[in-house]
């Protein structure tokens, strides 16, 4: 079982599944990228359904490290200085490929019916990464009287959905036009939230 093969079909796999979906992405499209014969998947993976799943797990974990690096990066910064950079990265998908993102947007909005909760699960679990720092974002800001004395959870649930409505525009709009809206409606959201 060679590394360098198991590799290869990830990468081939993260392509067609980004490309054409996880149902429309036969095993056999996978192997031929490859250059192997479809059995010969099985040596490398269980099975496509698993090949997906460790697929997911790896761009999730990928994520939280660039996220929690940029926090560690922007110490020095103020709290909406921290948490802007944050949605942008998010949004504009610095720390992943345009293929990664597009593989993200499919999974998480239109999941395979059959591992749709395997993959909400996945996805919360790794959201629950990120949220004790983000916390303590907010936690510093309150602290410092930047912001008004909102619980922590309810500005975390907030910033989620800007993150998610923001992620979603950059797929719909023209750069130019999602970055204008980001920045809209990151000023809403500090405006209503700073002391």
């Amino acid at each position: 079982m060679s590394p360098l093969t198991r590799n290869r079909i990830r990468a081939a796999a993260l392509h067609e599944f980004a490309y054409k979906g996880y149902e429309g992405t036969p095993l056999s499209d996978i192997a031929k990228e490859v250059g192997i014969k479809t059995p010969s998947f099985y040596a490398h993976f269980r099975s496509k359904e698993s090949l997906l799943l460790h697929l997911f797990d790896d761009v999730l974990q990928e994520r939280v490290e660039t996220v929690c690096r940029l926090i560690r990066q922007l110490e020095a910064s103020t709290p909406d200085e921290m948490l802007f950079r944050i949605l942008v990265l998010f949004c504009h998908g610095e720390d992943v490929s345009e293929e990664k993102l597009l593989f993200l947007k499919r999974l998480t909005l239109f999941p395979p019916p059959a591992l749709e909760q395997e993959i909400k699960a996945r996805f919360l679990a790794s959201e629950r990464l990120l949220s004790e720092p983000l916390c303590r974002i907010f936690r510093e800001a309150a602290d410092l009287g930047a912001i008004r004395p909102i619980p922590a959870d309810e500005l975390l649930a907030s910033y989620y959905c800007l993150v998610d409505g923001c992620f979603v525009q950059r797929f719909y709009y023209p750069p130019h036009e999602a970055e204008h809206r980001l920045r809209l409606a990151w000023s809403i959201f500090w405006n209503g939230i700073r002391a």
